[in-house]
């Protein structure tokens, strides 16, 4: 087995390109509360890249910048700010106009937009995403804001007539639930954090929003224009470790909804900590296990095809990347072979070059675990596939296929949320079924065949097992209109353009007997335009 050079790959400072260089540290000594920029003095935290640096004595992670550590103290002062902005539903946010509303997200997108070359190069930098991605992501997620306020108008025109039945009349539209706390992952800290804090925002809650670990700085750049677009307190940064800071708002009851995409783990301490849990809506997005399951007429081609991006686009760091792959014994050694090949074709390097496939990883951790989980394969009999797999430098990992995988190793069962890509031989298609059926998680599944008759009664099955079943294709989130959910252990609630809207609110009707008497009052509220709720105004 050859060597790379993966180490090489790590620039020298002035190899970096001038338009994609921190030339100085970004020091954030200041977060958004109460409508205000407050300066901070206590502890920071350091940003590390991803990204290693040449230096005299070595190479070193470089530092990019550094944010505030707060405490339990300021936690609370920012949920205070939330909850006086909400005032219990009394507050200039939740009571003004869908069209009002609307003005101000609109405002809020374009001064975002101004931020764009900035919020790309910490994505970078911060996460060690490539420049193509770091720009899709951005790109996507104002798409996503601009089809969230078209589809908000749809829905308010569809509220905005009156119903009459069994002699009440009643108008029904959607309210907000109160008090949010936002918290996204690292690796889509914009697009998957907006996909909540938006339609939260719109929907006329108020949000607490803590940026995840990894990816924090990117959202400095944004605070001015959350602070200047909507009334004070409406949306607050909270910022300290997350042992630290949250236990004390989940604690004090006053969180209304968590909107959490990171670990179930997670997602059932912070549920347990709130005193009244019949009042706490959660929006979740979390584990999952995706697998592959590859019959033994599945077209090679483009089987290996979609495998590849399905499990390696972003170093396999997605929530939907496909995790693990059962492949039909009789086809098992040809996939596993044309699959490393094209492994092998990709290319490692910096995330600003031309056509990078691969790029280091943001969690330090990492490479420790990827290492233990191949090493662990290969003592119970599997191999690495692929020349290089599994060759390691500081933040690099070259991706593996690891072959055969079997119950019991963590490969088989764990997420392992990198560039790992397992592979399990199987003789019967019930093998998979069964493992998705015990499986913790029930996010998506990919079916590659060409038998029509067996894929559809593969899908009859697979829907009562996961929430997307993607035929001869990658799992994905995407389109956006498309629900995004789980099964399990994998999501609470569902997202997307249409259901974050209805996730982030409930149904209110006000409604009266149909008398002469109370259809003047109503007749009068409507024409004079006396209420935001109550009304038939008509958003174009």
């Amino acid at each position: 087995m050859t060597q790379l050079n993966l180490a090489d790959l790590f620039p020298a400072e002035e190899q970096i390109p001038a338009e994609h260089r921190i030339n100085q540290p970004i020091e954030q000594r200041e977060y958004l509360i109460g409508g205000e920029m407050k300066p901070w003095n206590g502890a920071t935290q350091d940003v590390l890249s991803p990204v290693l640096v040449k230096t005299d004595a070595g190479l070193a992670r470089k530092r990019i910048g550094s944010y505030p550590i707060t405490g339990p103290d300021e936690a609370m002062e920012v949920l205070d700010a939330a909850v006086k902005a909400y005032g219990d539903g009394r507050g200039e946010w939740p009571t003004m106009s869908v069209t009002d509303r609307i003005a101000a997200v609109e405002q809020f997108t374009r001064k975002m937009v101004q931020k764009k070359a900035e919020v790309v190069r910490l994505l970078m930098w911060e996460i060690g995403k490539s420049l193509g991605d770091s720009e899709k992501e951005f790109d996507r997620t104002v798409q996503y804001i601009y089809d969230t306020i078209d589809e908000l108008k749809s829905i308010d025109r569809q509220n905005s007539s009156f119903t009459i039945t069994e002699g009440i009349i009643g108008q029904i539209r959607r309210s907000p639930l109160g008090v949010v706390l936002c918290m996204g992952p690292f690796n889509y800290p914009l697009n998957e954090t907006f996909t909540t804090l938006i339609p939260a925002l719109i929907m006329g809650n108020t949000v607490l929003f803590k940026p995840p670990k990894h990816g924090t700085l990117l959202h400095y750049p944004l605070l001015e224009a959350f602070r200047s677009s909507f009334p004070a307190g409406v949306i607050n940064t909270v910022y300290g470790r997350g042992n630290s800071v949250i236990p004390s708002l989940m604690e004090s009851g006053k969180v209304n909804v968590l909107a959490l995409i990171g670990s179930s783990r997670v997602a059932d301490k912070l549920k347990k900590m709130h005193p009244k849990s019949n009042r706490l809506r959660a929006i979740l997005s979390l584990d999952a296990k995706n697998a592959g399951i590859i019959l033994d007429n599945a077209d090679l081609d483009v089987t290996v095809k979609e495998c590849l991006l399905g499990a390696l686009s972003f170093n396999g760091q997605r929530c939907t990347a496909l995790k693990i792959f059962f492949v039909h014994r009789s086809i098992a050694e040809r996939f596993v072979e044309k699959l490393a090949a094209e492994v092998e074709k990709l290319k490692p390097g910096m995330p600003w070059d031309a056509g990078v496939q691969i790029t280091p990883l943001p969690e330090p951790n990492k490479p420790t675990y990827l290492a233990e989980c191949i090493e662990e394969a290969r003592q119970d009999g599997a191999r690495v596939v692929n020349e290089h797999g599994g060759q390691t430098a500081h933040s690099f990992v070259f991706p593996a296929v690891v072959y055969p995988v079997k119950e019991g190793m963590k490969l088989y069962r764990e997420e392992q949320f990198g560039p790992v890509i397992p592979v399990v031989p199987f003789d019967d298609v019930e093998e998979p079924i069964q493992y998705l059926i015990h499986a913790d998680h029930g996010q998506q599944v990919s079916v590659f065949g060409t038998h029509h008759e067996q894929i559809a009664h593969l899908v009859d099955q697979l829907v009562n097992q996961v929430s997307r079943v993607n035929i001869n294709a990658q799992c994905q989130r995407g389109p956006d209109t498309f629900p995004f959910t789980g099964r399990k252990d994998s999501a609470e609630g569902t997202l997307s353009v249409h259901d974050a809207l209805r996730a982030f609110s409930i149904r209110t009707v006000v409604a009266t007997k149909q008398t002469n008497a109370n259809k003047d009052i109503v007749n009068d509220i409507v024409n004079n335009q006396e209420s935001n709720f109550l009304s038939t105004r008509f958003i174009l």
